[in-house]
């Protein structure tokens, strides 16, 4: 009996070879074929260049940031900015422009190759003429999803900045700093839970259309991409934790910063939080187009 089952194995030995060959050799070009038509099916985890959410900020091209190497990294369960870049994170989150908030699994984020080269990353002119003759000028490049203050011409700060999206772009043109108002709130709009009005801290007002549509520079969320209905959305983590309970630890204030600055020591002094108008207020100038989106991710 035993002799005569080695004798059958014998026979179907090279039969069965040659299959394991044959399957290994179609299951190597599966793979192959996969990865040549469509590569995004074997490449590493990312946010789909098809999502309505516009999750993938490394899609977003900032004119400024084709001389930094940089690359993608999808966002996991276990990141965060500080776990991920300790105290570097504010870099990662300004050079991103996003707040800690709206850092969340599933999306993807720009991470420079070397920290240095964003440490002290401006997209804008250390040096703006037309602001020379001003004690104090703003100016948004709305390409660049950026704003910068000026004091005769010359950049003492600057951040990043949320501006409208299509059907609701800002205005661009010169306009002029003519109310303040230190804790504003929308009109029309709600937070993300529905339950109160959206806060706008810190809120300058520049400009209102033919539609009666009043327009502001203020506090609001950042999310790493154009998102206003035209208002001009800047940094206030203090705000965030008082609506929405996160940060722990505020850091990133910078609508309170650029409030502060425009209106001046002695109004900021004497601010009782109630809606002003800001005398001889400085320029506002805001130009550009939204930044370009692309189809997927360039690396």
């Amino acid at each position: 009996m035993t002799s005569g089952l080695s004798t059958v194995w014998n026979r179907l030995k090279p039969g069965l070879i040659l299959h394991r060959i044959l399957y290994v050799t179609v299951g190597v070009a599966i793979i192959v074929a996969a990865a040549v038509i469509d590569p995004k099916s074997t490449s590493d985890p990312a946010a789909s260049p098809e999502d309505r959410a516009r999750e993938d900020l490394s899609r977003f091209e900032y004119p400024s940031q084709n001389g930094i190497r940089w690359r993608s990294h999808f966002i996991r369960p276990q990141d965060s900015l500080e776990r991920l870049f300790g105290k570097d994170w504010v870099l990662v989150a300004r050079f991103n422009r996003i707040d800690r908030r709206h850092v969340y699994p599933g999306m993807t984020v720009k991470v420079p190759e070397s920290m240095e080269d964003i440490r002290n990353y401006n997209p804008l002119p250390d040096v703006y003429e037309p602001a020379r003759r001003h004690a104090k000028y703003i100016y948004l490049n709305v390409t660049e999803q950026w704003l910068g203050a000026y004091e005769h011409g010359r950049l003492v700060f600057s951040m990043p900045a949320v501006t409208g999206i299509e059907g609701h772009l800002a205005p661009t043109g010169l306009f002029k700093a003519e109310a303040y108002h230190r804790r504003h709130t929308s009109s029309l709009y709600k937070t993300a839970k529905g339950n109160i009005p959206y806060p706008m801290d810190y809120a300058i007002f520049f400009f209102i259309d033919k539609d009666n549509f009043l327009y502001w520079i203020h506090a609001r969320d950042m999310p790493g991409r154009p998102a206003s209905h035209g208002c001009i959305g800047v940094f206030d983590e203090a705000m965030q934790k008082r609506t929405y309970g996160v940060p722990d630890e505020p850091v990133m204030e910078d609508a309170k910063k650029l409030y502060a600055w425009t209106i001046g020591e002695a109004l900021y002094a004497e601010d009782d939080g109630s809606q002003k108008p800001l005398v001889d207020g400085p320029p506002i100038e805001i130009v550009g187009d939204l930044p370009k989106r692309l189809p997927r991710s360039p690396r």
